[in-house]
């Protein structure tokens, strides 16, 4: 079974910068593609980024590209997520989440992929 804790969220005023950590436990979090999500009060979850096992492959949404980064280190069993210049439409609760599949060759954006969640990290841009 595998456990995910989220850690860094905060409070930051527009144009700031966060980094978001997800520490995993469990065999398969350096042989999955791990996943940030977001959901704002009111509106659906949302992808915002993936990175694929090894670290070579990476996606994000277009409303985060540019400004955010993902990034993994897979001997610390952990993922992070760089966000810079933050938003006010930032604002949301970030989930991270593992593929169930090992070894995917692609990054899936769908919520549906994902088995392992974590339970999220608030994340407040002050305009």
């Amino acid at each position: 079974q595998v456990r995910l804790v989220e850690s860094g969220g905060g409070l930051v005023q527009s144009g700031g910068s966060l980094r978001l950590s997800c520490a995993a436990s469990g065999w398969t979090f350096s042989k999955s593609t791990m996943a940030w999500f977001r959901q704002a009060p009111g509106k659906e979850r949302e992808f915002v980024a993936a990175i694929n096992w090894s670290g070579t492959i990476t996606h994000y949404a277009d409303s985060v590209k540019g400004r955010f980064t993902i990034s993994r280190d897979n001997a610390k069993n952990t993922g992070y997520l760089q966000m810079n210049s933050l938003k006010p439409e930032d604002t949301a609760v970030y989930y991270c989440a593992l593929d169930a599949q090992l070894f995917r060759t692609w990054v899936p954006a769908l919520s549906s992929e994902y088995r392992n969640w974590g339970q999220g990290t608030q994340v407040t841009v002050s305009s």
